[in-house]
Formats: C-alpha cells, structure tokens, sequence
C-alpha cells in the first residue's frame, strides 16, 4: 500500500478535533473546500468513511475514531522531530519611544541579532504608553520613576544624567559656561520634557531667547549636532554621539537623578527565557545591574 498524501493526513486530524470543515480550514489557513476535498479522497483511496456529515458539524464513526488516534500521533512525532532539528524562533516585542529606538537600540541591533538569533525582537516605537495585555508587548523602557503599575517588575536602565550637548562648531564660537546660569545667553533646544524651563525655574534665572522646541528628544539632540543651539537630554541617549565626537558636552546636572529609564515587564507566572535574554542584553549593552531580584 503505498504512503498517504502528509497533507490529506493534516486535513483529516483538523477536521477531526475540530469536527468542523470550516474551523479545520482555518487553522490550516485553507479554504473549506479544499479540506472537504482532501478528506473525501483519502476516505475514496482507503475505501473508509470517517466522518458522519451533519447539518451543524462533523461526527467521527467507529472507524474515523480509530484511524484518528495514530494519526494524530503520528503527526506529533513528526512535529516534535521538526522542532527538535530547527527549533522554533521565539518572539519578543518590546516597547520603546521613538527617541530611545533611533538613538539607542536602533544601533545595537546587529549585536543582538549576532548574540540571540534564535529571537525575534520585534520593536513597537510609540510616545503612548503600552498597555502590556491588549497590545501583546512583552517588555517597555519606561521614562519615569517607580513604582509602575501593578503586576509589574521594574529593573532601573540607567538614571536620567541630564547632559547639556551641541556641535562641535556651536562650542567654539559660542560663549563660555562656567555656571548653569551662563546658559541663558545660548541658544536652547528642548522636547516635550522641558527639562530647560525646569531647570532654569529652580535656578532662578531666565533665558534671553525662545526656546526652539520638539516633541522628540532625538529631534532636539539632531537640532543641536546640526548646530542649532544647546540640547538637554539623557546621558543614555548621548552617549554614543559624544563618544564619535557629533555632540560636545557642555554640562552634566549634579543634582539627585528623581527619575530614569527603566526596564518593565510583567510578572509571569512561569519563566520566560526569550524575554529574560532580551533584558539581560540591554542592561549589559547599558552597562545597567538588576535589583537582585531574576525576572519572572
């Protein structure tokens, strides 16, 4: 006798547990039709009938039950033997804003790529908030300060450093700042944060130009590298462009850091590897530490 058509035994075990043409297809991301066909023929070529047609659905006979049952784990053995030779790629998504994707993760993906290819990282930029449930996201990089929302484990990125940066060319021509207060003669750039106007209610003094404003924090750090004026942001999104030498730093703020970029998830109820690589490689890439306490 020879071997059955693999396809037509897949049809067959979907419509089976589903006892339903129209559920079996869509599993299988097939028409009804083209399942209904290849049970007919396999029932046609082994002179068997396994299902009894109903108005509302399928009902298996006496023979389609026993045939079923090997069938089926027959099927599992050749899936788990798949599996096991070309493991499935898990998959993480992770929400970041889009600040944070273009002048941070956006950079380092190849080495993630190189260190966990057996991840999907899938990455979802966006200034709202994500909801973790809804929008099926797995990890965000929150700006902010804990705690966060219940049922949640947050592990802190890197504090928030505010730097003071500009061009190389705006640093050599521009005044000298020994003092914050010697910022209000610049030229200041600032996002939706307004970190400026902030700092300059806690100092007491008053800037002399308008500030040129942004909605992104990338937006203002690309104004300030294109010699706009002086841009406030994060250390963690600076870094890279001070090191190559596109952004000068002018000045750090010394005062208590009251928030920063934090790692948050929520807390699963088994272990989660796929996810736990993904935040084990930003925190070293940040050169960030967990809490003590391993995700769950």
């Amino acid at each position: 006798m020879r071997t059955r058509n693999l396809n037509a035994l897949r049809m067959f075990d979907a419509a089976a547990r589903h006892l339903n043409f129209r559920l079996a297809a869509e599993e299988l991301k097939l028409t009804q039709g083209a399942v209904a066909q290849q049970v007919r023929r396999l029932e046609a070529e082994l002179g068997e009938v396994f299902f009894h047609r109903k108005a509302r659905g399928l009902a298996l006979t006496d023979i389609g039950r026993s045939y079923h049952a090997p069938v089926r784990r027959a099927l599992a053995i050749i899936d788990e033997a798949t599996r096991t030779l070309r493991p499935e790629t898990a998959r993480v998504t992770l929400s970041v804003t889009p600040s944070f994707a273009a002048k941070w993760l956006v950079p380092r993906l190849s080495r993630f790529e190189a260190a966990h290819p057996e991840i999907d990282l899938r990455t979802v930029a966006s200034e709202r908030i994500a909801d973790f449930q809804p929008d099926g996201v797995d990890i965000a990089i929150r700006h902010g300060q804990p705690p966060f929302e219940r049922g949640t484990h947050g592990t802190l990125l890197a504090p928030l450093d505010l730097c003071a940066v500009c061009s190389p060319g705006y640093a050599q021509s521009a005044a000298p700042i020994d003092r914050f207060e010697d910022f209000a003669a610049h030229r200041l750039i600032q996002d939706s944060h307004t970190f400026w106007e902030t700092l300059f209610e806690h100092s007491g003094a008053t800037a002399r130009h308008r500030f040129m404003q942004f909605n992104q924090t990338s937006l203002a750090m690309d104004a300030a590298a294109n010699g706009q004026g002086v841009a406030l942001a994060p250390r963690l999104l600076v870094a890279d462009e001070i090191a190559s030498g596109k952004l000068v730093l002018l000045w750090r703020d010394a005062g208590p850091d009251r928030s920063g970029y934090h790692i948050v998830h929520p807390i699963a109820a088994k272990p989660n590897p796929a996810r736990n690589a993904v935040i084990a490689w930003i925190l070293s890439e940040a050169g960030g530490t967990d809490d003590g306490h391993p995700p769950r």
